[in-house]
C-alpha cells in the first residue's frame, strides 16, 4: 500500500539525469534515467518526475545535485565579477601564493585568475589583525567602483578586506553602500563566505563565489519556478551541498559556493549509508557515468573529506568530501594521436550521444565498444526505454580499428582496456599515492556504466569484492535521500594549545553552535531535530599545514585532544611528535538538522524473465553468457559467471570465474569464485 507522498532526488549529469523516488509510507525507491537537457536542466528533470510518480502524487521533499556552478567555473563562463580589498594590498590576488604547483615542470603557469588587476580595486581602511580599527573607511574611494561597475557591467562584485574575518565592520559598511547604488549587482563578502586566515585563500574564495552567483541563482530561479506545480511552498526544493549535506534553494542562493561539488558527493554519502547497512566500513566508491568518473574513499564508515581544496588551480576554503574526477564515461570519445589509440575525456554527452544511441554521434565511444563486445542489450537498454544500434557501433568502432588493423570487436576491446587503465590509475591518485592499499577496500561500482567496468577494475588492483548497489545507475541520487541539512561555521583562533583557555574555547564554540541553531531554524528545521560536529585545526610549532581534529561536545578534554591529534598525525605521516608543542588555528562546527526519513526497504522482487544467453566476448575471446534479470534475484541467490546482470539503469558485468550474490539490503557482491566463502 502506497501514501501516494514521495521523497524524490535528482542528479543531473552531462549525459543522463537520473531520478530516485521513495515512497513516503513503504520506504521503496524506485529509479529512472532520463536524457539531460543542456540548455534548460529543469526540461529533464520535470520529465523524470513526470515519468517516475503519479500526476497527484504529493512530493514533500526534493532534493538535488547539480554541476551547474562547477560548469560555469571549468568553462570560464561564470558573471564578470570585480574585486575591492585594502589599498595597497590591491595585488594579493594576482600575485597568488608561494606554492609553485608543478615545481619540476618547466611549462607549469599559475591559474588564471577569476578577476583581473584591472577589475581589482582599492578603498582606504585598514583593521588590524586583533580586530581594532586603525583606519577608519573611505567610502569617497567606493564611488569609483560604482562608477566602473555601470560601464564595465560587472554582475558581482567579491569584498575581501584585510582582517575582515576579525572584525566585519568595514565590509558590512562597504557591502550597504554598494548595494545601495548598485541594486541588482551580487556582492560577496570574505568575512560570510569564509570567515578564516590566509589572505590569498580568502581572497580566492570570495572571488569565486562572487564570480558564481549570479549563474547559480538564475539557474535556481529557473528550476523553482519549472518546478512549483510539483513542489510543497515551503522549502521545498534542496540542493546538495559540497561538504555532503543539503540546503535549501534559498540558502543555495545565499551560498552558491556550496552547490560546486554536490553531483558527485551524492555517491559518497551513499557509500555512508552503504557501509553502514553492509558492515564494510572501507569503501572504494567509483561513479562512472556518460562523461565523467569519480571516485572517492568511505573510511571507518564515513566518508573521506577535507577543510579546503583546489578548482582550476584556485584555492577555496570550505569543508568538501574529497573526490577525484576524470573525464572518462560511458560516452567518452575514442580517437587517436600520434599514432596511438586514446580515450576521453572529451565526450559525446547526450547531443548526439554515442553513435549506437542513433541521434548522430559518429565517433567511436566507451557504450559503443561494450556493445560491439555484446556486453549491452540494445533493445533493453535503459529499461528498455531506449534501443541501442549496433550496426552504427561497429562501424564507428571498425573504422578506428581500420587504422590498427583491428576488426571491430578488438578495437573494442582495446578501448575497453584503456578506459580501465586510466579509471585503475585514477583510484590509485586517492589510494597508493597516499599510503592507503586498495586491496583493504571493496569497490563500490556505480553509475550507469561502472559496474560493466568493475571487475576489470578489481582485478587490475587486486581488489577482492565488487559491490553493485541498488538502482547502480542513480545511486548518487538514492545517495542524497540518505543525508540532513548541514551548514559549516568557523572562526580562526591561533594559540598554542597549551595556552587556549578552556572556557573560552568553550565560549567561542557555544557561539558558532548558536550562529548554527539560527540557520537551521531558518531552514525550517525544528530545535528538537539540531545537532552540532565540533572540531578544530591543529598543527606542531614551526609546521605550515593542518589536520582536522573532532572534540566531542561537553566538556573539553584537552589532554585527549592533544592525544588525538598526535595519533592522527602519526596515521597520516608515520610519525608523531608527542613531545612537541601543537597550535591551533581554527575552531569549525557543523550544524546538523536532522531529516525524518523512512528506512530504506530492501527491493521488490518480480518475475524473473525465461533463461536467455547471448555471445559476449571476454579477453578478446566469445563465450555464451547468460542474462539474468536483477529484479528476479532473490535474497541471497548467486549467479556464477559468465553473466551479465541488467536492470533499468545500469548492466552488471560478471566474468568467467567471478560469482553475484545478493547480500543485504539487496545489494550484490561480486567476489572471484575462488574466494567466495
Amino acid at each position: 500500500m502506497t501514501s501516494n507522498r514521495y521523497r524524490i532526488s535528482a542528479d543531473i549529469g552531462g549525459t543522463f539525469t537520473d531520478i530516485v523516488y521513495q515512497d513516503r509510507e513503504s520506504g521503496v525507491c524506485g529509479a529512472a534515467k532520463i536524457l539531460s537537457t543542456p540548455d534548460n536542466p529543469a526540461l529533464a528533470v520535470i520529465e523524470g518526475i513526470n515519468s517516475a510518480v503519479p500526476a497527484d502524487a504529493e512530493i514533500d521533499f526534493f532534493v538535488h545535485g547539480t554541476t551547474v556552478g562547477l560548469n560555469a567555473l571549468l568553462t570560464r563562463r561564470g558573471a564578470k565579477v570585480a574585486l575591492l580589498t585594502t589599498e595597497k594590498f590591491r595585488d594579493i590576488y594576482t600575485i597568488q601564493g608561494n606554492d609553485r604547483g608543478e615545481i619540476f615542470s618547466i611549462r607549469w603557469n599559475k591559474p588564471e585568475p577569476l578577476a583581473a588587476l584591472e577589475d581589482t580595486f582599492t578603498v582606504r581602511e585598514r583593521i588590524a589583525a586583533d580586530g581594532e580599527v586603525v583606519t577608519p573607511l573611505n567610502t569617497d574611494d567606493l564611488d569609483r567602483l560604482v562608477e566602473a561597475t555601470r560601464q564595465n557591467g560587472y554582475e558581482a562584485i567579491a569584498i575581501c578586506l584585510l582582517f575582515a574575518f576579525r572584525n566585519p565592520e568595514h565590509e558590512l559598511a562597504a557591502e550597504a553602500y554598494l548595494s545601495e547604488r548598485l541594486p541588482g549587482v551580487s556582492i560577496a563578502v570574505s568575512h560570510r563566505v569564509s570567515p578564516e586566515w590566509r589572505e590569498f585563500d580568502r581572497t580566492s574564495t570570495t572571488v569565486m563565489d562572487g564570480y558564481l552567483a549570479p549563474v547559480v541563482r538564475h539557474y535556481l530561479e529557473t528550476l523553482v519556478g519549472e518546478l512549483s506545480h510539483r513542489l510543497p511552498s515551503d522549502q521545498g526544493l534542496h540542493v546538495m551541498e559540497s561538504n555532503g549535506g543539503v540546503m535549501s534553494a534559498a540558502s543555495a542562493s545565499r551560498t552558491p559556493l556550496q552547490t560546486l561539488l554536490s553531483g558527485p558527493v551524492g555517491g559518497a554519502i551513499g557509500g555512508r549509508a552503504l557501509a553502514e547497512k553492509t558492515g564494510r566500513k572501507n569503501l572504494i566508491c567509483v561513479d562512472m557515468g556518460g562523461t565523467s568518473f569519480d571516485a572517492s574513499l568511505v573510511i571507518d564508515g564515513l566518508p573521506s573529506a577535507s577543510t579546503e581544496t583546489k578548482l582550476e588551480g584556485l584555492p577555496v576554503q570550505m569543508t568538501v568530501v574529497d573526490i577525484h574526477v576524470i573525464g572518462a564515461g560511458g560516452g567518452s570519445i575514442a580517437w587517436t594521436e600520434a599514432g596511438a589509440a586514446r580515450v576521453g575525456p572529451q565526450s559525446a554527452g547526450s547531443k548526439p550521444g554515442p553513435a549506437c544511441y542513433g541521434l548522430g554521434g559518429t565517433e567511436p565511444t566507451v557504450s559503443d565498444a561494450n556493445l560491439v563486445l555484446g556486453r549491452l542489450d540494445g533493445a533493453n537498454f535503459s529499461g528498455g526505454d531506449m534501443t541501442l544500434h549496433r550496426d552504427l557501433a561497429e562501424k564507428a568502432i571498425g573504422a578506428m580499428g581500420a587504422t590498427f588493423g583491428m576488426n571491430a570487436q578488438e578495437m573494442a576491446q582495446g578501448i575497453i582496456d584503456i578506459i580501465n587503465a586510466k579509471m585503475a590509475d585514477a583510484i590509485r591518485t586517492i589510494t597508493i599515492r597516499r599510503g592507503i592499499d586498495p586491496r583493504d577496500f571493496s569497490l563500490v561500482a556505480f553509475g550507469g556504466a561502472g559496474p560493466a567496468q568493475a571487475a576489470a577494475l578489481a582485478e587490475e588492483l587486486e581488489i577482492g569484492e565488487v559491490i553493485v548497489p541498488v538502482h547502480p545507475g542513480a545511486f548518487s541520487a538514492w545517495g542524497m535521500l540518505q543525508t540532513d541539512v548541514r551548514h559549516d561555521f568557523k572562526e580562526t583562533l591561533y594559540g598554542f594549545w597549551d595556552q587556549i583557555e578552556v572556557d573560552d574555547l568553550d565560549k567561542r564554540f557555544t557561539k558558532l553552535e548558536a550562529d548554527g541553531r539560527t540557520y537551521l531554524a531558518e531552514e525550517g528545521i525544528g530545535d528538537a531535530a539540531i545537532a552540532f560536529e565540533r572540531s578544530a585545526d591543529f598543527r606542531y610549532h614551526g609546521q605550515e599545514y593542518v589536520l582536522t581534529i573532532a572534540i566531542p561536545s561537553g566538556p573539553i578534554d584537552m589532554a585527549a585532544t592533544r592525544a588525538a591529534f598526535d595519533r592522527a598525525y602519526d596515521r597520516q605521516y608515520g610519525h608523531s611528535s608527542p613531545e612537541g608543542r601543537v597550535e591551533i588555528a581554527n575552531l569549525r562546527v557543523a550544524a546538523i538538522g536532522r531529516l525524518e526519513r523512512p528506512e530504506n526497504a530492501d527491493p521488490e522482487t518480480g518475475e524473473a524473465s525465461p533463461p536467455r544467453s547471448r555471445m559476449v566476448y571476454f579477453s578478446g575471446r566469445e563465450q555464451e553468457t547468460v542474462i539474468v534479470d536483477r529484479g528476479g534475484l532473490a535474497a541471497g541467490s548467486v549467479t556464477p559467471g559468465p553473466a551479465i546482470i541488467e536492470e533499468g539503469t545500469a548492466t552488471t558485468l560478471v566474468p568467467p570465474g567471478w560469482r553475484a550474490e545478493v547480500i543485504v539490503g539487496g545489494h550484490l557482491s561480486v567476489t572471484r569464485a575462488e574466494n567466495a566463502q
